[in-house]
């Protein structure tokens, strides 16, 4: 599991990234709760996102967000705060069940 605790490595995310291994995936760690916009440009695998609150319990999900290409991306724009942000390849929420509520521990 790589980690994304800097601003510059919270910016970069999984831009780039060609492919990743089963099983891992980004975590994003913010220092505070707040509304956090995720967006899909330069990425080049499909994504599931879920979104947690400061107690890690899962605020919003977004499952298989797409890269289009490389001018036209999709921005995916919950409501709800988040203090962590876990990006995995798309397919994972369906194979391990997560939902809404859920808390996950790390």
């Amino acid at each position: 599991m790589q980690v994304a605790e800097t601003k510059q490595q919270q910016e970069k995310g999984l831009m780039f990234v060609r492919s990743l291994p089963p099983n891992s995936g980004m975590l994003f760690i913010y220092k505070d709760e707040a509304v956090r916009y995720f967006y899909m440009k330069n990425t080049y695998i499909p994504l599931d996102i879920i979104w947690m609150d400061k107690r890690k319990k899962v605020v919003f999900i977004k499952k298989n967000a797409q890269p289009v290409n490389l001018d036209v991306y999709e921005t995916i724009q919950p409501q709800e705060e988040a203090m962590y942000v876990l990006e995995l390849n798309a397919g994972s929420l369906d194979r391990i069940g997560l939902r809404i509520n859920d808390t996950l521990r790390f």
